[in-house]
């Protein structure tokens, strides 16, 4: 007999995008009221300013790229604290959705796969929040060398167990929108590597339009698994409990068969 559904954890991942794109963008409006960044529209940069403030006078200091918005106070304290409450609930949706499929697929390295990438995405996030770039550059972009990588890594793997679990015609749509939302981040994560390297003003203005278009495509895929954590029961956790004890009885089984093999063999030599 199934264990009572908790329909309530299908909350959790629409309340990660939710929380965490309003947080960017109040973080963005603050930066811009402040005048340490310039508005995602303007298109005018020059070398160097003589008036103070980037309302008249836009450089590449000012171009808004997301880490640029949470570099100076007070924005960078909202900017701290959103991605640290982010990094944990992406470590809570990543949990969830590994159990979610051991329940339904059983052991799958693709899963666990997509359990690690998640939870090392959150670590980077982690860096990229608390270490700003303007003040800790290495660490900052250590971070975030590592929580952009590893995010498209997740939505991949992820697309790919959604086809793998898909049964009706419904959870092939969502692979459908999955894979869609994946291709999108692919696309906007190389355009903002590639034009954030270069000296063009214009083009590390389109990094960092593609920059914010690929955090927000992957806060939106994280929002899909609503459709399957509406779904998520009591016995999705005892399955998650009994994996994370597998291991220690396995090995427990391999020392009793080892120390029982040992006996046999010391009691055949004495009869002998």
């Amino acid at each position: 007999m199934p264990g009572p559904r908790m329909p309530a954890w299908g909350i959790l991942p629409i309340t990660l995008p939710a929380f965490t794109i309003t947080g960017m963008w109040i973080v963005y409006a603050m930066a811009l009221s402040n005048n340490h960044i310039c508005p995602v529209h303007n298109w005018s940069y020059n070398q160097s300013c003589d008036m103070d403030g980037p309302s008249s006078c836009c450089t590449l200091d000012h171009i808004p790229l997301v880490s640029k918005c949470g570099t100076l106070p007070p924005e960078s304290c909202f900017f701290s604290l959103i991605c640290s409450l982010g990094s944990f609930m992406v470590i809570l949706v990543g949990l969830l959705r590994y159990a979610h499929l051991l329940e339904r697929l059983g052991p799958s390295l693709l899963n666990t796969l997509g359990l690690a990438t998640g939870w090392v995405c959150a670590a980077g996030l982690t860096m990229v929040g608390n270490f700003q770039v303007d003040h800790a550059k290495v660490l900052h972009y250590i971070g975030a060398g590592v929580a952009f990588p590893t995010s498209m890594l997740f939505l991949l793997l992820q697309s790919i167990l959604t086809y793998r679990m898909a049964k009706t015609r419904g959870q092939y749509w969502t692979g459908h929108l999955r894979s869609i939302l994946t291709t999108v981040a692919f696309f906007t994560l190389v355009f903002s590597g590639v034009f954030f390297i270069q000296e063009s003003f214009v083009l590390q203005h389109v990094a960092a339009l593609c920059e914010w278009m690929f955090i927000i495509d992957v806060l939106v895929f994280y929002g899909t698994f609503t459709f399957e954590f509406g779904a998520i029961s009591t016995d999705t956790f005892l399955v998650l409990l009994k994996a994370s004890r597998a291991p220690k009885s396995y090995k427990g089984e391999s020392s009793l068969s080892s120390t029982a093999h040992i006996h046999s063999h010391v009691e055949g030599l004495a009869m002998a």
